[in-house]
């Protein structure tokens, strides 16, 4: 191990090395601390790192295995949180100044999992406002004139610029996907209800779901898997068997993978280089793609996700707006004020819509493993001043579906895009081994 740098390894890689004694929590801490001083005043991913206690947990958990004790899956390997995430022993402000200063008491159910599972909580990063359009002041690491995508900026970028191996970010609309993309890592939004929320900045209830960003699939199965067991206190969560998340996505599917290639309502609003990149990635899988339309009542999800959405950040931020609404950014008081002006009714009927549109999707999922689309309109945008469409994760999202982002195209300006694949719901190893599939079918030309 000496010959790597251990910012460099995968959190899979670097948790078998830690768990062996070929490399040290410390070791591996201090390199991805040195690699933040290198180079993060360019990216900005954080807004609360203190290196001094990273070390220290990583020291107790070196000192730990030396002495015999447990080794959990993710022993001594360093993971960054969204600024959203309760954190007992650093400061949540959700991105607003509004909460500037304010310490949880108590950990998000994630943070005890991660932390019985022996990983160190390196840090905060940035989240854009309150988690919704208002950008933070986090840069795109492979072009710092661009956005790296929202509102899981800090996370994204993050683990691109090699600062960290794994991050947790949040999913409203397109928050996990789209930053992913963007900045050219894998991104895993899972299915609805297989991740606590509590301890977690609230904004819609029915839409609101964590994600992950890693350098692969098998990475992003890990860290799923230690975080899936039942809370009670998640009322979207019910008792489920644990997915044998890393068993099943690190195997070679047992045949090929049947994949719909679905172009979506919204497909003249990619940009041209995207349709072209992903068009050419369905003529290299050949026989395993078909293209399929989806059901004409896609053509109406964004409004309705739009109508639940506002609504319920709404009556999320309501008490904040009142409060200092003159203190925040012009595009969250809007939405504030047009989800105040939703009916219950209009509310009511978009929210039933969910149950409709899976049902189009079990019809289709009776005859593919996975859909492939875009996950963004194309390359990350130029400028900072907005973090990009999150309109082809809006279906999913709605529905409740996995989503992956896999790492295999570019732009036109050499810009990463990834390939988006959507699982059928709680189907999420079967979506991260295809995933990997794909990956490894494009690498190996």
């Amino acid at each position: 191990m000496s010959a790597v740098n251990p910012a460099l390894l995968g959190a899979s890689e670097a948790a078998a090395a830690i768990r062996a004694g070929s490399l040290r929590s410390r070791d591996l801490v201090q390199a991805c601390l040195d690699r933040i001083a290198e180079v993060d005043d360019a990216v900005e991913a954080w807004v609360h790192l203190d290196p001094e206690y990273a070390l220290k947990q990583a020291a107790i958990l070196d000192e730990s295995r030396a002495v015999g004790g447990p080794v959990g899956p993710l022993h001594g390997v360093p993971v960054g949180l969204k600024d959203i995430i309760d954190t007992a022993d650093m400061p949540t402000e959700n991105g607003t100044v509004l909460l500037q200063g304010r310490q949880p008491r108590q950990d998000a159910t994630v943070v005890s999992l991660l932390r019985q599972a022996g990983a160190v909580i390196l840090g905060k990063t940035v989240t854009t406002e309150l988690a919704t359009y208002h950008p933070g002041k986090t840069k795109n690491p492979h072009d710092p004139t661009r956005t790296p995508g929202g509102s899981s900026s800090g996370s994204a970028a993050g683990v691109a610029s090699f600062q960290m191996p794994l991050a947790i970010g949040s999913q409203t609309n397109g928050s996990v996907i789209r930053p992913a993309s963007y900045c050219g890592v894998w991104g895993y939004k899972p299915s609805r209800g297989l991740i606590s929320r509590f301890g977690v900045l609230t904004q819609s209830p029915p839409l609101d779901i964590l994600g992950f960003f890693a350098r692969g699939a098998d990475d992003l199965a890990l860290i799923a898997e230690v975080l899936t067991g039942f809370d009670a206190a998640d009322p979207q969560m019910r008792p489920h068997v644990r997915p044998a998340l890393v068993a099943t996505a690190t195997a070679e599917p047992p045949v090929a993978p049947r994949i719909a290639f679905v172009r979506t309502p919204i497909w003249d609003k990619a940009d041209a280089d995207a349709r072209a990149a992903i068009e050419e990635l369905v003529d290299m899988l050949g026989d395993c793609v078909r293209e399929v339309p989806l059901p004409s009542a896609f053509e109406h999800v964004i409004a309705w996700h739009g109508t639940v959405m506002e609504a319920d950040i709404a009556r999320s931020y309501r008490a904040l707006h009142e409060q200092g609404r003159d203190r925040m950014s012009p595009t969250l008081r809007n939405q504030i004020e047009r989800g105040l002006a939703i009916t219950a009714v209009d509310y009511n009927d978009a929210l039933s819509r969910i149950e409709l549109l899976n049902y189009g999707l079990s019809q289709l999922f009776a005859n593919f493993d996975a859909i492939l689309t875009l996950p963004t309109t194309g390359e990350a945008p130029r400028g900072l001043d907005s973090t990009g469409s999150p309109m082809f994760c809006t279906a999913w999202t709605f529905c409740g579906t996995p989503a992956v982002t896999v790492p295999v195209m570019q732009g036109e300006n050499g810009m990463p895009i990834g390939a988006q694949l959507v699982g059928p719901a709680g189907d999420d190893a079967r979506l991260l081994r295809t995933a990997r599939w794909l990956h490894n079918r494009v690498t190996a030309g």
